[in-house]
């Protein structure tokens, strides 16, 4: 059990840290997709130590992965629609939207 955990929260600090260095929208997209498996991650290994014989850390697991998807959608079409307006994803860009 102790080695997903360590995989787990070596994905979510990766996930973190992208999300905090990087300006580029998909890049942090990516990075907040490798924080919410690792979080899947950790549902699936507490809910297999905890409770063996019951399934319902994999079946939130699905449902968290059934959001994900939908969350990643929404979040690609919003960026599209930032680069047909100001031709960059850029962080630092997105604030000449307000005007």
């Amino acid at each position: 059990m102790i080695y997903y955990v360590v995989v787990s929260t070596l994905m979510f600090f990766a996930g973190v840290y992208g999300f905090v260095t990087r300006h580029n929208l998909l890049a942090i997209l990516i990075s907040l997709e490798l924080m919410l498996n690792a979080v899947d991650i950790n549902f699936v290994v507490f809910n297999r130590y905890l409770f063996p014989g019951q399934l319902e850390g994999f079946f939130f697991t699905l449902f968290a992965v059934a959001i994900a998807a939908a969350e990643t959608a929404i979040a690609i079409a919003i960026i599209i629609n930032i680069y047909r307006n100001i031709r960059n994803i850029n962080v630092d860009n997105v604030d000449k939207m307000k005007y």
